[in-house]
């Protein structure tokens, strides 16, 4: 089964024969913070929803370097949980049932933790796209995480709110819209929203990190001089993104932006030698070294 863009953005993008990723996860802690990388499975991408409008010739040694399938590229989706003391913070949702059959595994990841959707006080939400908040709802369209306050960015909650989006959004990526608006409208009683630079919860501070999707926001967890950057999908992959942050990417909504977030991303990453944690890295975890004219991603949990 060959999967096209449109298949993709449709929420329609399971290839058959392609294995989901299992409910993995692996640890670190910051001074006194648990933090795990739980495994939602995978997606399943055609090669040119990312590399379209690269240029090809450039790209060419990159994807044999990583050993890529332009025809079927399978990222990992990696949530990051906090846990401190009596917070249990979960940031993003996963895909959910919904999306892709290679994704929504995050229950069982939780499970091999003894956590149930009930243990989580928090869902922190990076942006609105299908698999990051699709698994905000349970199969029968309620909340899932009924006892947590829901934390967005309030530029991103209003993009996906606002009733012109849809029209906007462009044709591809309209389910997108709609998918957003109905799940925030469905956890609106638990919702909060927050700005640009606020520590929106103890140890965690809200980085701006637009482009991907036009309110993205990327998250520092702090303790003493320890930091670790929650990237979402600002630094959305594991090859391009690092050996060529100022390419532009076809999976994001304003690839100039977005393309200036990476770059800003990865020196301070690099600058303040903290990890980061990102949705779409291999394992989730890793630090950032710079090589040549760019950067090269060191992944902690291979």
């Amino acid at each position: 089964m060959t999967v096209t863009r449109r298949d993709l953005l449709a929420g329609l993008g399971a290839s058959a024969g392609l294995a989901a990723a299992g409910p993995l996860w692996a640890g670190t802690t910051l001074g006194n913070l648990r933090i795990d990388t739980l495994s939602d499975g995978n997606l399943v991408l055609p090669g040119e929803f990312v590399f379209g409008p690269m240029p090809q010739e450039a790209l060419a040694p990159i994807v044999q370097k990583y050993q890529l399938d332009r025809a079927a590229l399978t990222p990992e989706c990696n949530l990051t949980l906090l846990r401190d003391g009596d917070r249990v913070v979960l940031f993003d949702a996963g895909a959910g049932a919904d999306f892709q059959p290679s994704a929504g595994k995050l229950l069982e990841a939780m499970d091999s933790l003894d956590l149930s959707p009930e243990d989580v006080t928090h869902v922190v939400v990076t942006h609105g796209h299908p698999d990051h908040i699709w698994g905000l709802l349970d199969d029968f369209g309620d909340p899932l995480f009924a006892e947590a306050t829901h934390l967005i960015g309030a530029k991103e909650l209003d993009y996906w709110r606002d009733p012109n989006t849809v029209d906007t959004i462009g044709a591809e990526r309209q389910a997108f819209a709609v998918g957003a608006k109905r799940r925030l409208e469905a956890v609106d009683d638990l919702l909060a929203t927050f700005q640009d630079g606020e520590e929106i919860l103890t140890g965690v501070l809200a980085h701006a990190s637009f482009g991907h999707t036009p309110g993205h926001m990327a998250f520092e967890l702090r303790h003493g001089s320890e930091a670790l950057m929650v990237v979402g999908d600002a630094i959305g992959n594991h090859h391009v993104a690092f050996e060529r942050p100022g390419w532009p990417s076809g999976s994001d909504q304003d690839a100039e932006t977005a393309a200036a977030t990476r770059l800003r991303l990865l020196d301070q990453i690099t600058t303040e030698d903290m990890r980061l944690i990102g949705f779409h890295l291999p394992g989730g975890l890793g630090r950032v070294a710079r090589q040549g004219e760019g950067y090269v991603f060191l992944p902690e949990n291979d």
